[in-house]
């Protein structure tokens, strides 16, 4: 098993095109896959076809050597591990920054919220003209079912771990820089994980 090892940094590292990236940059308008109702499976689009798309947590042994409650994302296998102590990790798929947009180090959360809201940052609107510019949390937001907030020494980061209306992006890099969950796997993570929850992407 490929060994991860976590990253002290005192700030945020942020590759080249990657400042600025928020949230996710998706087709509009969005796929309406989930919702507040969502607990076990979330539907995916398979053309006409709508399948069941099952959570994807498992329990493992922890690879990071993190504190035990930190996260690890490792971007390039593209799981998010919540270690657990004892040697034991939840692990779960995500999506990560598409090209251009990846990014490593170290930051935290500071704010937690519920069917976020979603306000596209002028960079991505001029990327994106034909984005709306303000989104009501919803079925329909991309930001999913919940959203946690990245920040470090100097502030928000903009980038978030959140959940997502289209499913088949799991284990994809495709976003603007945040993670992407699946909203099932985000709400389980959100109810395990508090404001101050150190977070290393690597």
């Amino acid at each position: 098993m490929l060994t991860l090892r976590t990253i002290a940094v005192s700030g945020l590292i942020l590759s080249s095109g990657a400042t600025g990236a928020f949230a996710q940059d998706l087709p509009f308008p969005f796929n309406l896959f989930a919702g507040p109702q969502a607990t076990q499976a979330q539907p995916a689009s398979t053309g006409n076809i709508a399948v069941a798309v099952e959570p994807t947590r498992t329990l493992v042994d922890d690879p990071t050597d993190a504190a035990k409650g930190s996260i690890t994302i490792d971007t390039k296998s593209k799981y998010l591990y919540l270690s657990l102590g004892d040697g034991k990790a939840l692990r779960y798929g995500v999506g990560v920054g598409r090209e251009g947009f990846g990014w490593t180090g170290h930051v935290h959360i500071a704010r937690r919220a519920e069917w976020p809201d979603w306000t596209p940052p002028d960079v991505m609107l001029k990327r994106r003209p034909d984005l709306p510019r303000y989104m009501a949390g919803g079925i329909d937001n991309p930001l999913g079912a919940r959203a946690l907030y990245l920040f470090n020494a100097h502030g928000d980061t903009g980038f978030r771990i959140h959940g997502t209306n289209e499913p088949d992006t799991i284990g994809q890099a495709v976003s603007s820089g945040c993670i992407r969950m699946l909203n099932v796997d985000v709400e389980d993570l959100y109810n395990r994980v508090k404001v101050g929850t150190q977070v290393n992407v690597i």
